[in-house]
């Protein structure tokens, strides 16, 4: 196993509302409950090489995400399942997530119900947690959002040591907010981000990616959990994708 990694609705109403987005557009191509791959519309990002900068590295990494397709997004659904670890544990707790993303607004819901449960918004300003002592960063200040904004006023983009064949670069904002990225050689995907946050380490490998709409979406990847009980880890399967479908404000009360 890798290790990086108050309701408004239950998470089935979530399910619920976000199958119904999927299913007004839903791609004729796509069985078996797998993520539908379009044509390759994401141009090869520019080579990467020994002499490469930490710009040209990040430059990379946002055009194999899909460069103005990506920074451009007004939404995304995703949702699957989810394999669980509590802290010193190798064996999985089954369970279901749906992640839902609007601009800076992010929720994300986990249900391995009856062991484990657990949401969290953040709705453009404020973050709420279902559970104490839970709370993991904002996603629209680290992590792939980041990424996006890494050519504007207030981000700054470093060097960071290579780990193995990923090359690494660190982006922070002017608030002091880093995330460390480690980029493929050859595809300058970014296959593994660290976000230190509240004396914390969180982090997220990606091991599997698909294509929707120009836009390269992980749909296999590790995330770890910071609990008062320790590290959780938790394996995520996307099952369904959906690309820039209309989100009510209501997804992302806090309550």
């Amino acid at each position: 196993m890798k290790k990086y990694a108050p309701t408004v609705a239950p998470l089935a109403l979530l399910l619920i509302l976000a199958s119904n987005a999927l299913a007004q557009s839903a791609d004729p191509a796509k069985s078996n409950g797998a993520p539908a791959v379009a044509k390759s519309g994401i141009p090869a990002p520019p080579a990467i090489t020994a002499k490469s900068t930490p710009m040209e590295l990040a430059a990379a990494a946002l055009a194999a995400q899909g460069g103005d397709k990506f920074k451009n997004l007004k939404s995304m659904y995703l949702i699957g399942s989810a394999n669980l670890y509590a802290p010193n544990s190798t064996n999985s707790i089954p369970g279901k997530f749906v992640i839902v993303t609007a601009g800076d607004k992010v929720r994300i819901d986990i249900d391995a119900s009856p062991a484990f449960k657990f949401k969290q918004v953040f709705d453009g300003q404020q973050s709420y947690t279902s559970i104490p002592g839970a709370e993991m960063p904002p996603a629209s200040k680290f992590g792939l959002a980041v990424l996006a904004k890494y050519d504007q006023s207030g981000y700054t983009v470093s060097a960071l040591p290579d780990e193995k064949k990923l090359r690494g670069f660190r982006i922070a904002d002017a608030e002091g907010n880093t995330t460390d990225f480690f980029i493929d050689l050859t595809t300058a995907r970014v296959m593994k981000y660290l976000t230190p946050y509240n004396g914390h380490t969180f982090g997220v490998e990606n091991s599997k990616f698909t294509e929707v709409e120009g836009v390269l979406v992980p749909t296999s990847f590790t995330q770890r959990l910071e609990m008062q009980a320790g590290a959780y880890f938790a394996e995520y399967k996307v099952k369904d994708i959906k690309l820039n479908q209309p989100i009510s404000d209501d997804v992302f009360v806090m309550q």
